[in-house]
């Protein structure tokens, strides 16, 4: 797997953020012993396309994801999932509105069944 780095991607360029994602894709593929020519076929693109990709003169979000998917990969999208954060005063109050007992038989007209005891 690749090492972690501290890349400072916003000090990055366009042009080097889009070759850092080729070179990325790239590693997988390697890693994963898949040729240009098997990896376009699973992803449902062209080699050509394939090859400007990883070299960093083409980036498209759709191709992104259809390579991400035909490598398995589709889990480095989740830094992009939107996560509701409450504020503290509404977690208090969603507290406070948690049932804190049971309820016990309601009274609708109807009189409580008596006990054989």
């Amino acid at each position: 797997m690749m090492e972690k780095t501290n890349i400072n991607w916003a000090a990055m360029s366009g042009t080097a953020i889009v070759e850092a994602i080729g070179a990325f894709i790239k590693h997988h593929r390697l890693e994963q012993n898949k040729t240009q020519g098997q990896l376009a076929i699973d992803a449902g693109i062209n080699r050509s396309t394939l090859i400007e990709f990883e070299q960093g003169m083409r980036c498209n979000f759709i191709t992104l994801i259809q390579l991400l998917r035909a490598l398995n990969l589709l889990y480095v999208l989740q830094n992009f999932e939107v996560q509701r954060q409450l504020s503290p005063i509404q977690l208090a109050s969603l507290e406070q509105a948690k049932r804190k007992r049971a309820s016990g038989i309601k009274k609708e007209g109807k009189s409580r069944p008596k006990s054989d005891w």
